[in-house]
């Protein structure tokens, strides 16, 4: 059941909120799957070596977030959340209606309300044909690849993005895809094209338009990106430079026929061994920094001011403190292997920090294998420091798609790991380690947005949140990370602050009213109301 109350309501309680101080603790994480009642493992032979999806979603209607998990060789499944509000986690088991065969071969995962009536949709990427199943009530699903003209393909699919198009009734769909199976000679030299689905102008999802984005150097991870600010999103996509001589990094101009960028826009060659993206505003100028896992070190990009506009990009990894090109346990000087990466405040001091999931692609002997995830806190001198260890993520387990979220709804984000050959991990976060008190750490907010027609979720908004004289900007976006996307409250740190400053800019450009909130509250923004209500979780 959804419980408002009016801004004016909430403002009367809000002098018996209790508020934490702001410090840079390191969050206690504890492992919690198996009480929690999540028992699943992502399997499988060479296929299955990348991928290993997770998607956080709410099903059901109660705002809580529920887990969808890519299985491999094994079944996907479906978890949903019926944890009390600060309290442990739990979850129950929720079958798919979907056969046996649909359900396996899945890599990847990631939510979506395709045909706007309220229900969030699942798309999962296999190896073989991929799906869009249609949600119902109650957390139902039915294969939908028919009803909307979708051709599954058969390609091997590990990376997904979505965007709402200026005019379109209904998302735009990328989907990247990793080795041609089928070509001669595979998996070397063989990249799959990566496709593009545009629905057909009308009032009946329609997505019989699939075009290729051609060459394909074997995408592990895409995100639609505003890079400049234009309000136009173009694709960018990472890529694993192993199966490809010659293949890179790349960006497409989202055209009426997109078009890469190229040495003559300004881009500038990247290759590494791509597999994961996430993007940020870390300095708050309003552009956005990208995070890329690969074989080795991280990089972190900047747009470089000085290159007059062309989408040309400095490595500021190294100085922030973020390479994570070694493990910081075991003593194995040998390089990580990095996955999912994601932007996140886990302390609620107020400043991103960067989640790694990290693990060998197998047996790689020249790549550490006890390789444990990174949990990167973001410093107020604008570097990262590593505290893997001490919040109780260092585990030696593989690593590769994940999902940072807020699952018993009391303020702190939680994390969900799925691992190769070994049970998901799923962790609590219990608060920080300072002296006094169990959960010293700073204010937050967490922000839905809502609007009527098409994009319901807001896909591609922004949200402008001001403190004192910290301005924070947050998208609302599906895509990026490995495998794995989430859909729901947009989760801010505040530090110290206790009320903020919130603004947000629609996909149609348009901008809200500044709405005025209290820290610790979760706020429901809909477009062209004139104050936000609270959500109160039972």
């Amino acid at each position: 059941m959804r419980n408002f109350v009016s801004f004016f309501t909430a403002l009367a309680l809000y002098s018996t909120a209790t508020l934490a101080a702001e410090t840079q603790d390191v969050p206690i994480m504890q492992e919690q799957a198996k009480q929690a009642g999540v028992n699943h493992t992502y399997a499988g032979p060479w296929e299955y070596f990348v991928g290993g999806g997770v998607a956080t979603f709410d099903c059901n209607g109660d705002r809580r977030p529920d887990i969808a998990l890519a299985g491999g060789t094994n079944p996907a499944q479906l978890f949903v959340n019926k944890s009390s509000t600060g309290g442990a986690l739990k979850f129950e088991f929720k079958s798919l209606n979907l056969t046996e065969k649909e359900l396996k071969k899945v890599t990847g995962v990631y939510p979506l309300d395709i045909n706007n009536d309220g229900f969030k949709d699942l798309i999962f990427l296999r190896v073989g044909e991929n799906l869009l199943l249609k949600g119902g009530p109650d957390c139902s699903f039915t294969k939908a690849n028919e009803e909307f003209a979708f051709d599954g393909g058969k390609a091997w699919s590990v990376a997904f993005a979505a965007t709402h198009e200026e005019g379109a009734e209904f998302p735009t769909l990328a989907i990247g895809n990793y080795v041609d199976r089928d070509a001669p000679g595979s998996p070397w030299g063989t990249c799959h094209d990566n496709f593009l689905y545009r629905p057909n102008p009308g009032t009946t999802i329609n997505y019989s338009n699939r075009l290729a984005l051609t060459p394909g150097y074997c995408a592990l991870s895409m995100i639609f990106t505003d890079w400049n600010k234009s309000g136009t999103p173009a694709l960018r996509i990472s890529n694993d430079r192993q199966y490809y001589r010659g293949g890179e990094e790349q960006m497409w101009k989202m055209e009426k026929t997109p078009k890469l960028y190229t040495r003559a826009d300004g881009w500038q060659k990247l290759t590494i061994w791509g597999m994961g993206i996430a993007e940020a505003d870390i300095n708050g100028d309003g552009l956005p920094e990208y995070a890329l896992t690969s074989m080795g070190d991280t990089k972190i990009q900047m747009l470089d001011r000085d290159a007059d506009g062309a989408p040309a990009y400095l490595d500021i990894a190294w100085e922030r403190g973020a390479t994570a090109h070694r493990p910081y346990m075991g003593g194995d000087l040998k390089p990580s292997t990095g996955w999912h990466s994601e932007f996140a405040d886990f302390n609620n001091d107020g400043i991103l920090d960067l989640f790694i999931a990290k693990g060998n692609v197998a047996e790689m002997k020249d790549f550490t294998a006890n390789d444990p995830d990174n949990m990167l806190l973001g410093q107020f001198d604008g570097k990262f420091k590593e505290a893997g260890k001490k919040a109780g993520i260092g585990l030696n387990t593989r690593g590769r798609g994940a999902a940072i979220v807020d699952l018993n709804m009391d303020g702190m984000l939680d994390l969900i790991v799925v691992n190769r050959e070994v049970p998901v991990s799923l962790f609590a976060n219990l608060g920080g380690d300072a002296p006094n008190s169990p959960r010293p750490m700073g204010n937050w907010v967490q922000i839905e947005l809502q609007q009527d027609g098409p994009n319901k979720n807001a896909i591609g908004a922004t949200i402008s949140i001001k403190s004192g004289n910290n301005n924070r900007v947050r998208k609302v976006g599906v895509g990026g990370g490995h495998a794995s996307g989430s859909l729901g409250f947009i989760h801010v740190g505040l530090g110290v602050a206790e009320r903020a400053n919130i603004r947000v800019k629609w996909p149609d450009d348009s901008w809200s009213a500044p709405y005025r909130v209290f820290a610790n509250q979760f706020v429901v923004i809909k477009k062209n109301d004139n104050i936000p209500k609270y959500w109160f979780p039972q």
